[in-house]
């Protein structure tokens, strides 16, 4: 099973978010107390230091997309949300590309309490894979750490 799970959580000073991984599970940390102005563009660095080192996959169309994917690389994006009244999250996907829309006055606890049951549901979909040490996880992959 995969799972991308986001914490609110106390991390060291100076340091907003974070991230751990395991077979079929991706743990997002983001420092308790902050406010989405500070932890968004920590999660854009975050994130890509998380595609460049791990090896998780997009299916679209048929079609595997990674980081290296020549035409579509994946990528993951947050940006602040410019609707008014906005939902705490919104995830918008497309080939290559999954982009996270936060309302500007969420709260890190605010902002895991919201995002990690869409996740659930996102992954549910079947279109995302990890290669783990050699093995091709999935939703129905068994014996996951996080299952």
């Amino acid at each position: 099973m995969l799972r991308v799970v986001y914490k609110a959580t106390d991390l060291a000073p100076g340091t907003i978010s974070d991230w751990y991984e395991d077979r079929g599970y991706v743990e997002i940390r983001i420092a308790r107390g902050t406010e989405a102005a500070e932890f968004v563009p920590s999660l854009n660095e975050t994130l890509r230091d998380f595609l460049s080192q791990a090896e998780w996959f997009q299916l679209w169309d048929g079609e595997i997309i990674s980081v290296n994917h020549p035409r579509s690389p994946l990528r993951v994006s947050f940006e602040l949300s410019k609707l008014t009244p906005a939902p705490i999250v919104h995830i918008r996907e497309y080939k290559g590309e999954v982009v996270l829309f936060v309302r500007s006055s969420a709260t890190a606890e605010q902002f895991v309490n919201s995002i990690n049951p869409p996740l659930e549901e996102f992954l549910a979909g079947g279109q995302w894979f990890q290669l783990w040490r050699g093995e091709i996880v999935t939703m129905d992959s068994a014996g996951s750490a996080a299952a």
